[in-house]
């Protein structure tokens, strides 16, 4: 078994981790989430290599159904967790106190636990799992299909 431990953020309620490995940027992480969304300005995303898959996709979440723009990133470093060509959602101007949300989805077949006594983050990546990981989003029918798992 390996352990990778995150810090969180200590002056805000919400489990908010800055990621060292990812231009330090704090990331929601979200039990209750799907997919992954950036929130922040789309210049950044894309200065960050992101590039484009489609203008418009419709997701659920938010308060109810919503619209946003799929980008995939050539490698996603969470902490040590590698996510080779990663989706996720632009969804501009949604104010929330990071620019990036994180779904618990991320971690599908792995053991996230959030301290919020030690403000802390420790995944623990089980034998015969790997650290680099799929996470890939499709479009099938008109709905979004997550994939998860060792890449």
């Amino acid at each position: 078994m390996q352990n990778i431990i995150l810090n969180l953020l200590e002056e805000v309620n919400r489990p908010i981790a800055k990621i060292p490995t990812f231009h330090d940027v704090p990331a929601l992480i979200d039990t209750g989430s799907v997919f992954p969304v950036w929130c922040g300005k789309e210049k950044t995303l894309i200065k960050y290599g992101a590039k484009k898959i489609l203008d418009e996709v419709e997701f659920g979440g938010f308060g109810g159904m919503t619209k946003g723009k799929l980008y995939q990133m050539p490698v996603f470093n969470f902490g040590g967790l590698i996510f080779p060509h990663m989706n996720i959602i632009l969804h501009e101007g949604f104010a929330i106190t990071s620019p990036l949300i994180l779904p618990a989805t991320i971690f599908n077949n792995l053991i996230f636990e959030i301290n919020n006594k030690l403000h802390t983050l420790k995944i623990t990546i089980p034998d015969g799992e790997s650290n680099v990981r799929n996470f890939i989003i499709r479009e099938e029918g008109g709905h979004l299909r997550v994939l998860v798992g060792n890449a």
